[in-house]
């Protein structure tokens, strides 16, 4: 439990590999004490997407309280900056030259505010007052059809190019992270997940279980139906309350 100006933060994480992977790619980093959570999903068909996803939690999960926000973003910044080169160098000097990927969400809380930082396809969503709303925006190519107009947000969901991200960690030389803050409410939950929940559950199935029970037993209750539903892809998720 992280305590910060009068919040209490309140945190549980869970990560499982499906029904069908047989490798789980995805990583979880649930640092409390230091008001950082992060989800990381290495990209699917890639070489080494768990190695790349670990290095990115791996890297971050070594950050420190700090009472200058300014200076632990850019810290965060720093760091998947410099994941993102190492990846490189790695994928640089395989045989077969394939990328290693990873798409990246992080939470930051800090004070009364909540940061969101994220590359790719991983969210963040916040529930309050019984609404939920997704924080961040896809870095998806289905993301851009739906901002041209060209498809609706439900046509996304089925699109045979829904698995195409077009940011990532380890993808480019040049990497740009997206950044919003938000102001905290007493009783606000975060959910950070990779794809592999939403293919499975939808937003209003996520709303009314995200508000059921503790932060466990939400997270578990989320994680359990995508599992029963045939979880094609890994599946992380994790549930974050402010008090």
């Amino acid at each position: 439990m992280l305590n910060t100006e009068g919040f209490s933060w309140i945190s549980f994480a869970r990560t499982d590999v499906g029904k069908v992977r047989k490798i789980n790619e995805d990583s979880v980093l649930d640092n409390g004490p230091a008001g950082v959570w992060v989800v990381a999903d290495g990209m699917g068909g890639h070489a080494a997407g768990n190695v790349a996803s670990a290095s990115i939690v791996n890297s971050l999960s070594e950050l420190k309280p700090s009472e200058d926000a300014d200076a632990l973003v850019s810290e965060i910044e720093q760091r998947l900056l410099d994941a993102n080169s190492d990846l490189l160098r790695q994928a640089a000097e395989r045989d077969d030259k394939q990328t290693m990927g990873s798409t990246v969400v992080v939470l930051l809380a800090f004070g009364q505010k909540a940061l969101c930082l994220w590359a790719g396809d991983s969210r963040i969503y916040r529930l309050r007052d019984g609404i939920l709303n997704q924080l961040t925006i896809d870095h998806s190519k289905v993301q851009e059809l739906v901002d041209e107009g060209l498809i609706t947000e439900d046509e996304a969901e089925s699109h045979p190019e829904a698995n195409v991200i077009t940011r990532a960690i380890g993808a480019s030389q040049r990497l740009f992270i997206d950044m919003d803050i938000r102001d905290v409410q007493q009783g606000d939950r975060y959910l950070l997940c990779s794809d592999g929940l939403f293919k499975e559950v939808t937003k209003n199935e996520i709303n009314k279980l995200l508000e059921q029970g503790t932060p466990e037993e939400a997270c578990n209750t989320l994680i359990d139906l995508t599992l029963e539903r045939g979880s094609r892809d890994n599946v992380t998720v994790i549930v974050v309350e402010a008090n």
